[in-house]
């Protein structure tokens, strides 16, 4: 199936620039951001996108429940995940649970993986 998609046409100019395994990766960072993305119901992914084009990059041209709006939105996409998870499908040796999930005594921490166990 692949050998077949490399000889179209657009694939193979495509490719001359761009190696097939990095689009392939690009694509699976894609699919990540949209499972983190649909996280958000339909209204609050609108509410985000309006608070960071208001925002511009500065919350400090927000207001006060603004900024809370757009903190309780962010961190229901979890963005620490998202970011720990595509750099361990992309790195080659593993990664400490704490990029991916924080300090271990923090609630989000405890919430993805479950109270740390001890022996």
């Amino acid at each position: 199936m692949l050998a077949r998609l490399l000889t179209t046409r657009w694939i193979s100019r495509v490719s001359r620039g761009v190696p097939v395994a990095r689009l392939l990766l690009i694509g699976e960072v894609a699919l990540m951001a949209r499972r983190h993305l649909i996280r958000l119901d339909r209204s609050e992914r609108r509410r985000l996108l309006a608070l960071l084009v208001r925002a511009r990059g500065r919350s400090g041209r927000l207001s006060y429940s603004e900024r809370a709006q757009l903190a309780a939105l962010i961190a229901r996409v979890e963005p620490r995940l998202f970011v720990g998870s595509a750099i361990a499908r992309l790195s080659p040796v593993p990664l400490p649970k704490r990029l991916l999930y924080g300090p271990r005594r923090r609630a989000a921490r405890r919430a993805a993986i479950g109270p740390a166990r001890r022996p």
